[in-house]
């Protein structure tokens, strides 16, 4: 039987995760924590006796950073690489940069959770969830899946924002349920496929 396995991965802590300001498409790197749950990814994955074909990350030093450490850790630091633009973290445009606190102080609470939690209300100069997965999703179908369904092995390591493309359309969420759905840094999802692309099985290394 082909293992047709996906593997997902959000980049570990990164330096303005700790300090509670908006990133984007901003490139601060991963803390000390981030390095630690970046290597402690690797070691869940190979305890599961895993090993991979194929990386894809987005183009931000905290994504790669993390999928480094993680191929270190599973003995594959000479695996082959995709980096792109289409896996970056949702661009969060005039927001990016600012403490969130300072953000609610200057457009106020509601507007501020509106475009935190909305599916598809931008903030100013910047994508919502539904510009996010409009890049994403293409990307996906088109450079990620065939490889998977081939039953090449493969690792994603990418944001809160374009993870949350993937899963909403591995586990058919609709927009109101994605919104809901949170991804913990460094937590590795496995997603083993059916050959038509639907999820036959998930597995949630968060426990």
């Amino acid at each position: 039987m082909t293992d047709r396995l996906l593997v997902l991965v959000r980049h570990g802590q990164s330096e303005w995760n700790l300090k509670n300001v908006f990133t984007g498409w901003r490139d601060p790197d991963i803390t000390e924590k981030g390095v630690a749950e970046a290597r402690d990814a690797g070691r869940r994955l190979k305890a599961k006796g895993l090993s991979f074909e194929a990386a894809f990350t987005s183009q931000l030093i905290r994504a790669r950073h993390t999928l480094d450490l993680a191929l270190a850790e599973l003995g594959q630091p000479q695996l082959a690489v995709t980096s792109h633009l289409a896996l970056n973290e949702r661009d969060y445009g005039d927001l990016s940069g600012l403490n969130k606190d300072e953000a609610r102080k200057k457009w106020g609470d509601e507007q501020v959770h509106a475009w935190r939690r909305s599916y598809d209300v931008a903030p100013p100069g910047g994508e919502s969830l539904r510009d996010t997965l409009a890049r994403t999703l293409p990307y996906y179908v088109q450079e990620i899946l065939p490889g998977v369904l081939r039953g090449e092995r493969t690792l994603v390591v990418a944001h809160g924002n374009s993870l949350r493309a993937l899963i909403m359309v591995l586990e058919k969420l609709t927009p109101e349920g994605i919104l809901k759905r949170e991804v913990g840094t460094g937590l590795p999802i496995i997603y083993r496929l059916n050959a038509d692309s639907t999820v036959a099985s998930k597995e949630d290394l968060a426990e």
